[in-house]
């Protein structure tokens, strides 16, 4: 399925007119950067643009105060543009330096472009909805403004909830060192808290008497580990510790409690080895006779590519090229690649399976691939992918080698290398969603790509019954 539609130059005329306004919004929340559920000045900056460029809004979506849906257009296909915009915890940086300098040191910083990510789906929902306006075509395009990508799970919240229902097609994109198409598939994963209560005691006068909270956290720790021989090597397990039970050495420590995430390639592999660790947290407390609760926080499925909306929006990225940096952003480029290790910039090639070049910025289109690869993150984005058919742009907004959650991300995120890579992401799926607009055999082919890809599965949600979004801020991803 490919496309070779005449409408392209007009729908990418709807994205200059308003640059200007977009690139504001990312700079605005590049400035007030918010963590997981904690995202209320973004969220309400996006709103206040949603509202400005005359879409319907909608908050508090699956009961996320800092989540929102904006609507426009009637009748015809509903094309979704997801969008994001919390940030990481511990990343604070000025912008434009090539240098690490904190504006305030432990703060938060957007370090992974999601100020650019919510800005360049809005655009591209904006620029789509007035072409359906000028034109008088039905179709309805939505934005969904996501908090909590990073660790808080908001899309599978949302996707509970039912809020795609009726989508028929949804596009998203990432920041990135290349532009392309995103055609990797990502980890489901589930985040568990494991709470140990013991008994305190005098450790030194009565150490019989007391039960360990801390020593089973370790115990776990330990088992969990030796778990990792006998677990499929294309899982992943990680853990911190939250709670250690006191600073008090002297005092045996009656509480403690650990997160672990827990990743697999597909839902179901995760499910069985999330019970596998349930099992040595309760080995754990049977040990120190303690007591154990586990409390799941969030969870993500793995995300579904489709072939179909892959190849239109390769065809797209084609015909518009790489962004058109200049030389002060090229300049600027290399002085952010002289603070990189030359395995951060290895690595980026790699990932890619590209040969790798000494360019500080990509000045071409990633190539299409057939072959099934798989990043080693996790998307909220997955749980999207399950119930509608889901493409992804890559936008280059980064110089060649920078890796994601670092400062040397924050430090690019108000540049105009930045804002160019925006800008051609919101063209790319601008043009993708007028594609899915006009053609009812690709959405058709779309729907169909997806269910042979689901093979027979339903989509079961990772987040058990019951559960509410978490408020708490959580930074790993």
């Amino acid at each position: 399925m490919r496309t070779g539609n005449s409408n392209l130059p007009l729908i990418w005329d709807f994205i200059d007119r308003k640059t200007e306004v977009f690139i504001d919004l990312a700079d605005r929340v590049w400035e007030t950067p918010e963590t997981c559920y904690m995202e209320k000045l973004s969220a309400l900056a996006h709103r206040e643009m949603l509202e400005a460029q005359g879409f319907a809004v909608t908050e508090d979506v699956a009961d996320i105060p800092t989540a929102l849906i904006g609507e426009a257009g009637e009748g015809g296909p509903v094309i979704a543009f997801l969008g994001e915009y919390d940030a990481l915890a511990g990343l604070s940086q000025k912008a434009g330096l090539s240098h690490h300098e904190p504006i305030v040191a432990g703060a938060n910083g957007h370090g992974c472009g999601h100020n650019l990510l919510g800005s360049a789906s809005l655009l591209a929902a904006t620029a789509l909805k007035d072409w359906l306006e000028e034109t008088g075509t039905p179709g309805r395009v939505r934005y969904y403004g996501c908090p909590a990508e990073e660790g808080g799970a908001a899309k599978a919240f949302m996707v509970r909830a039912g809020a795609f229902e009726d989508v028929d097609i949804a596009i998203s994109w990432h920041p990135s060192n290349f532009a392309g198409v995103q055609r990797e598939t990502s980890l489901a994963n589930c985040r568990i808290d494991f709470s140990f209560t013991g008994r305190a005691a005098h450790a030194a006068a009565v150490p019989e008497l007391g039960r360990s909270a801390l020593d089973a956290v370790e115990l776990m720790n330990v088992g969990v580990n030796y778990m990792r021989e006998h677990m499929p090597s294309d899982c992943r397990i990680h853990y911190a510790v939250l709670d250690a039970g006191g600073i008090s050495p002297n005092v045996v420590q009656a509480y403690a409690k650990v997160r672990y995430v827990v990743r697999a390639p597909e839902l179901p592999g995760l499910l069985s080895l999330i019970e596998r660790v349930k099992k040595v947290a309760e080995g754990a407390a049977l040990m120190t006779e303690t007591k154990v609760e586990s409390t799941i926080l969030a969870g993500v499925s793995n995300l579904i590519v489709n072939t179909p909306l892959m190849d239109v929006m390769q065809d797209v990225w084609d015909s518009i090229g790489p962004p058109p940096f200049d030389e002060e952003d090229r300049i600027f480029a290399e002085k952010i690649r002289a603070t990189l290790t030359p395995e951060d910039i290895s690595a980026s090639w790699s990932q890619e399976r590209l040969e790798e070049r000494d360019v500080p910025l990509a000045d071409f289109i990633l190539p299409a691939h057939s072959e099934n690869r798989q990043m080693g993150g996790s998307t909220d984005v997955g749980d999207v992918s399950w119930v509608v058919p889901t493409v992804q742009a890559y936008g280059a907004t980064l110089a060649v080698g920078t890796q994601l959650h670092t400062w040397q991300v924050v430090a690019q995120g108000k540049s105009p290398l930045a804002h160019k890579g925006m800008i051609s992401a919101a063209k790319a799926m601008a043009a993708t969603g007028l594609a899915a607009i006009e053609s009812e055999q690709l959405r058709e082919a779309a729907w169909a790509d997806l269910k042979r890809r689901r093979k027979g599965q339903v989509y079961t949600s990772p987040i058990p019954p019951g559960a509410k979004p978490p408020v708490a801020a959580m930074t790993v991803k």
